[in-house]
Protein backbone atom coordinates (compact mmCIF):
# COMPACT_ATOMS: atom_id res chain seq x y z
CA UNK A 1 0.00 0.00 0.00
CA UNK A 2 1.30 3.52 -0.79
CA UNK A 3 2.34 5.43 2.30
CA UNK A 4 3.32 8.85 0.93
CA UNK A 5 1.67 11.42 -1.32
CA UNK A 6 4.24 10.78 -4.03
CA UNK A 7 3.59 7.05 -3.94
CA UNK A 8 -0.14 7.67 -4.17
CA UNK A 9 0.31 9.89 -7.23
CA UNK A 10 2.48 7.24 -8.87
CA UNK A 11 -0.21 4.64 -8.24
CA UNK A 12 -2.97 6.89 -9.57
CA UNK A 13 -1.00 7.66 -12.72
CA UNK A 14 -0.29 3.98 -13.32
CA UNK A 15 -4.00 3.25 -12.89
CA UNK A 16 -4.88 6.00 -15.39
CA UNK A 17 -2.63 4.39 -17.97
CA UNK A 18 -3.78 0.82 -17.35
CA UNK A 19 -7.42 1.92 -17.54
CA UNK A 20 -6.89 4.02 -20.67
CA UNK A 21 -5.14 1.17 -22.46
CA UNK A 22 -7.91 -1.24 -21.43
CA UNK A 23 -10.48 1.10 -22.94
CA UNK A 24 -8.43 1.58 -26.09
CA UNK A 25 -8.18 -2.17 -26.55
CA UNK A 26 -11.96 -2.26 -26.77
CA UNK A 27 -12.04 0.58 -29.29
CA UNK A 28 -9.65 -1.25 -31.57
CA UNK A 29 -11.54 -4.53 -31.17
CA UNK A 30 -14.88 -2.92 -32.06
CA UNK A 31 -13.69 -1.19 -35.25
CA UNK A 32 -15.94 -2.05 -38.18
CA UNK A 33 -18.52 -4.02 -36.17
CA UNK A 34 -20.21 -1.49 -33.89
CA UNK A 35 -23.72 -0.07 -33.93
CA UNK A 36 -24.18 3.68 -33.70
CA UNK A 37 -26.95 5.58 -31.94
CA UNK A 38 -27.68 9.27 -31.38
CA UNK A 39 -27.61 10.65 -27.83
CA UNK A 40 -28.72 14.03 -29.17
CA UNK A 41 -28.62 15.98 -32.39
CA UNK A 42 -25.39 14.94 -34.16
CA UNK A 43 -24.14 13.47 -30.84
CA UNK A 44 -23.23 9.83 -31.40
CA UNK A 45 -22.58 6.88 -29.12
CA UNK A 46 -21.40 3.46 -30.25
CA UNK A 47 -21.06 0.00 -28.78
CA UNK A 48 -17.35 0.80 -28.67
CA UNK A 49 -17.87 3.80 -26.34
CA UNK A 50 -19.83 1.63 -23.96
CA UNK A 51 -17.39 -1.31 -24.06
CA UNK A 52 -14.46 1.04 -23.50
CA UNK A 53 -16.11 2.65 -20.48
CA UNK A 54 -16.96 -0.74 -18.95
CA UNK A 55 -13.32 -1.81 -19.30
CA UNK A 56 -12.04 1.42 -17.77
CA UNK A 57 -14.50 1.32 -14.90
CA UNK A 58 -13.62 -2.31 -14.15
CA UNK A 59 -9.95 -1.37 -13.68
CA UNK A 60 -10.72 1.62 -11.48
CA UNK A 61 -13.48 0.09 -9.36
CA UNK A 62 -11.31 -2.93 -8.56
CA UNK A 63 -8.54 -0.69 -7.24
CA UNK A 64 -10.57 2.20 -5.79
CA UNK A 65 -14.12 1.06 -5.08
CA UNK A 66 -14.68 3.98 -2.72
CA UNK A 67 -13.92 6.65 -5.33
CA UNK A 68 -16.50 8.39 -7.51
CA UNK A 69 -16.58 7.52 -11.21
CA UNK A 70 -17.71 10.16 -13.71
CA UNK A 71 -17.88 8.80 -17.23
CA UNK A 72 -19.41 10.26 -20.37
CA UNK A 73 -21.56 7.20 -21.01
CA UNK A 74 -22.64 6.65 -17.41
CA UNK A 75 -26.33 7.40 -16.97
CA UNK A 76 -26.89 9.51 -13.91
CA UNK A 77 -23.20 10.17 -13.23
CA UNK A 78 -22.75 13.31 -11.20
CA UNK A 79 -20.13 15.93 -10.85
CA UNK A 80 -17.92 15.70 -7.79
CA UNK A 81 -17.24 19.21 -6.55
CA UNK A 82 -16.67 17.99 -2.99
CA UNK A 83 -13.12 19.07 -2.20
CA UNK A 84 -12.58 15.93 -0.10
CA UNK A 85 -13.86 13.42 -2.66
CA UNK A 86 -11.67 11.64 -5.18
CA UNK A 87 -13.30 11.30 -8.59
CA UNK A 88 -12.20 9.53 -11.76
CA UNK A 89 -13.20 11.60 -14.78
CA UNK A 90 -13.35 9.49 -17.93
CA UNK A 91 -14.04 9.87 -21.62
CA UNK A 92 -13.94 6.35 -23.06
CA UNK A 93 -13.91 7.64 -26.64
CA UNK A 94 -13.13 11.28 -27.26
CA UNK A 95 -13.81 11.85 -30.95
CA UNK A 96 -16.69 9.44 -31.51
CA UNK A 97 -17.68 10.98 -34.86
CA UNK A 98 -14.10 10.57 -36.09
CA UNK A 99 -14.13 6.95 -34.90
CA UNK A 100 -17.42 6.22 -36.68
CA UNK A 101 -16.07 7.59 -39.96
CA UNK A 102 -12.69 5.90 -39.68
CA UNK A 103 -10.91 9.23 -39.19
CA UNK A 104 -7.81 8.72 -37.03
CA UNK A 105 -8.22 11.52 -34.45
CA UNK A 106 -9.72 9.91 -31.35
CA UNK A 107 -8.45 8.98 -27.92
CA UNK A 108 -9.24 7.71 -24.43
CA UNK A 109 -8.99 10.18 -21.56
CA UNK A 110 -8.72 9.15 -17.89
CA UNK A 111 -7.99 11.48 -14.97
CA UNK A 112 -8.35 11.61 -11.20
CA UNK A 113 -9.36 14.80 -9.46
CA UNK A 114 -10.21 16.00 -5.99
CA UNK A 115 -12.51 18.99 -6.22
CA UNK A 116 -10.77 21.38 -8.62
CA UNK A 117 -7.40 19.72 -8.10
CA UNK A 118 -6.27 17.59 -11.04
CA UNK A 119 -3.94 14.93 -9.66
CA UNK A 120 -3.06 12.62 -12.56
CA UNK A 121 -4.24 12.01 -16.09
CA UNK A 122 -3.63 10.11 -19.31
CA UNK A 123 -4.67 10.71 -22.89
CA UNK A 124 -4.03 7.64 -25.02
CA UNK A 125 -4.12 7.69 -28.83
CA UNK A 126 -4.51 4.00 -29.75
CA UNK A 127 -3.90 4.28 -33.50
CA UNK A 128 -0.58 6.09 -33.07
CA UNK A 129 0.22 4.26 -29.81
CA UNK A 130 0.96 7.62 -28.16
CA UNK A 131 0.42 7.75 -24.42
CA UNK A 132 0.37 11.25 -22.93
CA UNK A 133 0.77 11.24 -19.14
CA UNK A 134 0.85 13.91 -16.47
CA UNK A 135 0.78 14.09 -12.69
CA UNK A 136 0.64 17.12 -10.45
CA UNK A 137 4.12 18.56 -10.06
CA UNK A 138 5.77 15.89 -12.22
CA UNK A 139 5.58 17.33 -15.72
CA UNK A 140 3.95 16.01 -18.87
CA UNK A 141 5.24 13.13 -20.98
CA UNK A 142 4.56 11.27 -24.22
CA UNK A 143 5.80 7.69 -24.35
CA UNK A 144 8.39 8.54 -21.71
CA UNK A 145 9.68 11.74 -23.36
CA UNK A 146 9.24 15.03 -21.51
CA UNK A 147 6.84 17.49 -23.14
CA UNK A 148 7.07 21.26 -23.32
CA UNK A 149 4.73 23.75 -24.91
CA UNK A 150 5.92 25.75 -27.91
CA UNK A 151 7.75 29.06 -27.70
CA UNK A 152 5.19 30.89 -29.88
CA UNK A 153 4.05 34.18 -28.35
CA UNK A 154 2.11 35.85 -31.19
CA UNK A 155 -1.23 34.80 -32.65
CA UNK A 156 0.07 35.62 -36.15
CA UNK A 157 2.64 32.83 -35.71
CA UNK A 158 0.30 30.38 -33.99
CA UNK A 159 -1.42 27.19 -35.06
CA UNK A 160 -4.55 27.03 -32.92
CA UNK A 161 -7.53 24.71 -32.60
CA UNK A 162 -11.18 25.19 -31.75
CA UNK A 163 -14.04 22.96 -30.65
CA UNK A 164 -17.39 23.95 -32.15
CA UNK A 165 -20.78 22.49 -31.20
CA UNK A 166 -22.07 19.63 -33.31
CA UNK A 167 -24.64 21.88 -34.92
CA UNK A 168 -23.64 25.54 -35.18
CA UNK A 169 -25.81 28.30 -36.62
CA UNK A 170 -24.47 30.87 -39.07
CA UNK A 171 -24.64 33.67 -36.47
CA UNK A 172 -23.61 31.60 -33.43
CA UNK A 173 -21.00 33.24 -31.14
CA UNK A 174 -18.73 30.20 -31.50
CA UNK A 175 -18.64 30.57 -35.27
CA UNK A 176 -18.14 34.33 -35.06
CA UNK A 177 -15.14 33.71 -32.78
CA UNK A 178 -13.75 31.30 -35.37
CA UNK A 179 -14.13 33.94 -38.10
CA UNK A 180 -12.19 36.47 -36.04
CA UNK A 181 -9.37 34.10 -35.09
CA UNK A 182 -8.94 32.60 -38.57
CA UNK A 183 -8.15 36.07 -39.93
CA UNK A 184 -5.35 36.60 -37.39
CA UNK A 185 -3.80 33.22 -36.61
CA UNK A 186 -1.33 31.47 -38.88
CA UNK A 187 -3.91 28.68 -39.18
CA UNK A 188 -6.84 27.11 -37.32
CA UNK A 189 -7.80 23.44 -36.88
CA UNK A 190 -11.00 21.67 -35.78
CA UNK A 191 -9.97 18.07 -35.18
CA UNK A 192 -12.97 16.71 -33.28
CA UNK A 193 -11.04 15.53 -30.21
CA UNK A 194 -10.65 17.90 -27.28
CA UNK A 195 -8.35 15.50 -25.43
CA UNK A 196 -5.93 15.24 -28.35
CA UNK A 197 -6.03 19.00 -28.96
CA UNK A 198 -4.93 19.62 -25.38
CA UNK A 199 -2.26 16.92 -25.63
CA UNK A 200 -0.96 18.62 -28.75
CA UNK A 201 -0.80 22.00 -27.01
CA UNK A 202 1.25 20.26 -24.32
CA UNK A 203 3.58 18.78 -26.92
CA UNK A 204 4.02 22.03 -28.86
CA UNK A 205 2.25 20.75 -31.99
CA UNK A 206 -0.50 23.30 -31.34
CA UNK A 207 0.07 26.72 -29.78
CA UNK A 208 -3.43 27.36 -28.51
CA UNK A 209 -6.91 25.90 -28.25
CA UNK A 210 -10.26 27.15 -27.04
CA UNK A 211 -13.74 25.74 -26.40
CA UNK A 212 -16.91 27.28 -25.02
CA UNK A 213 -19.09 24.16 -24.81
CA UNK A 214 -17.31 21.16 -23.35
CA UNK A 215 -17.65 18.59 -20.56
CA UNK A 216 -15.32 17.70 -17.66
CA UNK A 217 -14.48 14.27 -19.07
CA UNK A 218 -13.38 15.82 -22.39
CA UNK A 219 -10.67 17.93 -20.81
CA UNK A 220 -9.68 16.77 -17.31
CA UNK A 221 -6.55 14.88 -18.35
CA UNK A 222 -5.69 17.32 -21.14
CA UNK A 223 -5.79 20.43 -18.97
CA UNK A 224 -3.34 18.80 -16.57
CA UNK A 225 -1.07 17.93 -19.51
CA UNK A 226 -0.98 21.56 -20.66
CA UNK A 227 -0.29 22.89 -17.18
CA UNK A 228 2.47 20.38 -16.51
CA UNK A 229 4.07 21.13 -19.89
CA UNK A 230 4.36 24.81 -18.95
CA UNK A 231 1.23 26.14 -20.65
CA UNK A 232 -1.60 28.35 -19.46
CA UNK A 233 -5.27 27.39 -19.05
CA UNK A 234 -7.99 29.81 -17.98
CA UNK A 235 -11.73 29.98 -18.36
CA UNK A 236 -13.00 31.16 -21.73
CA UNK A 237 -13.84 34.43 -19.95
CA UNK A 238 -10.29 34.78 -18.57
CA UNK A 239 -11.25 33.67 -15.08
CA UNK A 240 -9.90 30.62 -13.27
CA UNK A 241 -10.60 27.33 -15.05
CA UNK A 242 -13.51 25.42 -13.47
CA UNK A 243 -13.31 21.67 -14.03
CA UNK A 244 -17.00 21.18 -13.24
CA UNK A 245 -18.25 24.01 -15.46
CA UNK A 246 -15.60 23.84 -18.17
CA UNK A 247 -14.97 26.40 -20.90
CA UNK A 248 -11.43 27.49 -21.55
CA UNK A 249 -8.57 28.91 -23.52
CA UNK A 250 -5.29 26.99 -23.40
CA UNK A 251 -2.08 28.53 -24.72
CA UNK A 252 1.66 28.05 -24.78
CA UNK A 253 2.23 31.19 -22.70
CA UNK A 254 0.45 34.05 -20.97
CA UNK A 255 1.31 36.54 -23.74
CA UNK A 256 -0.40 34.42 -26.39
CA UNK A 257 -3.24 33.68 -23.98
CA UNK A 258 -3.91 37.38 -23.49
CA UNK A 259 -3.94 38.00 -27.23
CA UNK A 260 -6.38 35.16 -27.91
CA UNK A 261 -8.70 36.27 -25.12
CA UNK A 262 -8.59 39.79 -26.52
CA UNK A 263 -9.78 38.61 -29.94
CA UNK A 264 -12.59 36.33 -28.72
CA UNK A 265 -15.98 37.82 -28.02
CA UNK A 266 -17.08 38.44 -24.40
CA UNK A 267 -18.29 35.19 -22.85
CA UNK A 268 -20.71 34.61 -19.99
CA UNK A 269 -20.55 31.00 -18.79
CA UNK A 270 -23.72 29.16 -17.76
CA UNK A 271 -24.24 28.92 -14.03
CA UNK A 272 -24.36 25.20 -13.28
CA UNK A 273 -24.08 25.48 -9.52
Amino acid sequence: MPTTAQEMISEWLETCEVAARAGAEQLLAWRGRFQTREKGEADLVTDADLASQRAIQAVISERYPEHAFIGEEQTGSSTARDEDKFAWVVDPLDGTTNYVHGHPDYAVSVAIARGQQLLAGVVYDPLRDECYTAAEGRGAWRNGKRLNVSDVTKLADALVAVSLPARVQRDAPDLLDFVEIVQLAQSVRRSGSAALNLAQVASGALDGYWASHIKPWDVAAGVLLVREAGGVVTGRNGAEFDLWNPHFVASACSVLQTEILGVLRPFSPPNLR
